[in-house]
């Protein structure tokens, strides 16, 4: 699990196919983030969680099977291409942005970008169905960062950025048109689950004295 408080902006180094993936080398920069990096870790790469086959100082690399490159943007990975990266939270650790788990629900679109003194006004169409899981100034990840939703409107969400969060992830390089990884909120699609299954759009608990009971609590 991941907070999607971005500690380093990489760059790839290599991608290499792999049968029906490839395996990308990526560098990092901050030895205080990732110099203690080993093999099975999780590592999230622009919001996908990806595992660490191999690492040697300064350097991973991860394997990204075909699934992962139908649901996100690594597919289009190059030599140099900029990402965003994060390292699985531990239990101590502060959570300075959201729950993120690194499964990237979608890929949506930059449509408008719109300058606002320092900071940037970003609105990312997205494809239909996914309108129950977002709401205004609720959380969402875009390429692995946490950002808060400003505006919505269907199949449309509009996010306000910072100076600190352009000047410090790969946020800035967006412009009309590229495209980027999207997860949504995990407790906004439970709710949106629950609600889903439950005839009456009501979410009813089934827990009650004689389900307790059953379960062997007295």
């Amino acid at each position: 699990m991941f907070t999607g408080i971005v500690k380093d902006v990489g760059a790839v180094a290599v991608t290499t196919p792999k049968g029906g993936g490839i395996r990308l080398r990526i560098n990092y920069t901050s030895a205080d983030a990732f110099g203690d990096l080993a093999v099975d870790e999780s590592v999230s790469v622009n919001g996908a969680c990806q595992t660490v086959v191999a690492c040697g100082k300064g350097w991973f690399e991860v394997d990204t099977i075909a699934e992962t490159l139908k649901k996100t943007t690594l597919g289009a990975f190059r030599t140099a291409a900029k990402v965003n990266l994060e390292r699985a939270v531990r239990p101590m650790d502060r959570l300075g942005g959201h729950f993120v788990l690194g499964h990237v629900d979608c890929v949506g679109r930059v449509s408008k970008i719109i300058e606002v003194g320092e900071s940037r006004m970003v609105s990312i169409a997205y494809p239909p169905g996914f309108d129950a899981w977002i709401v205004p100034v609720g959380s969402i990840a875009i390429d692995g960062v946490s950002l808060t939703v400003a505006e919505v409107a269907p199949s449309l969400l509009t996010v306000a950025l910072i100076p600190y969060t352009l000047g410090n992830t790969t946020i800035a390089g967006l412009r009309e048109g590229s495209e980027v990884n999207l997860e949504f909120d995990i407790l906004g699609k439970y709710i949106a689950r629950q609600r889903h299954l439950s005839p009456s759009g009501q979410t009813e608990s089934r827990i009650s004295e004689t389900w307790l009971s059953e379960q062997g609590f007295s």
